[in-house]
């Protein structure tokens, strides 16, 4: 009778592991539609067996403290063609990563808050030490919202991590991380590299 407390434990990490990562290949079979329904989309159906992904691993999976940032200017953030979109710094989070105390910035697309759809939007581009090898060269991206900030606090999870449309094709106005967000380890979860080949948007 001693051992079924732990072999209770085992069972239910087991099921918490399945679940969770029943949990990415769902979220990750929506991210595909939605290139199928997006009339913007860089990419078509045939194009999604091309697209790869890191195991789902909850160790990158965080939660984060959020410290809201006050009186901040609206700045220019360059993008991959050249130009820039308009950006503020929204928050600052802090947490802890494979022995790594972390802290990225959340910024606030102006565009996009003027939208009653997307006006809770936060963005998170960051790069990490697996660019350029595992990973797209111009880092990725995760979204999140004013909303889940719960007591100063939000999770963040880079199996969500999604490459920018640039990865795939040129013609489009990806924005670059900024360098504060810039990882010095290895992020081994989320979008990997693209297989397929790189098209040309007219």
């Amino acid at each position: 009778m001693k051992f079924l407390p732990f072999l209770l434990l085992l069972i239910g990490l087991n099921t918490f592991a399945q679940s969770y990562s029943e949990q990415i290949v769902k979220h990750r079979e929506g991210y595909k539609q939605d290139f199928i329904k997006e009339s913007n989309s860089p990419l078509k159906e045939n194009d999604l067996q091309n697209l790869h992904f890191y195991d789902a691993d909850s160790t990158y999976r965080v939660l984060a403290n959020v410290e809201i940032l006050k009186n901040e200017k609206v700045f220019k953030m360059p993008t991959y063609d050249g130009t820039s979109k308009e950006f503020y710094r929204y928050a600052k989070i802090n947490f802890n990563l494979n022995g790594q105390a972390i802290t990225m910035t959340l910024y606030k697309s102006i565009a996009l808050a003027n939208n009653p759809q997307y006006k809770d939007l936060l963005f998170l581009p960051f790069t990490d030490e697996t660019n350029n090898k595992e990973t797209y060269g111009g880092g990725r991206y995760i979204d999140l919202s004013s909303k889940e900030i719960v007591n100063n606090k939000i999770e963040v999870d880079f199996n969500k991590a999604y490459n920018p449309y640039c990865a795939y094709s040129d013609g489009y106005r990806c924005p670059v991380p900024p360098e504060e967000n810039d990882l010095q380890l290895e992020i081994k979860a989320g979008e990997k590299l693209y297989t397929g080949e790189k098209k040309h948007r007219k």
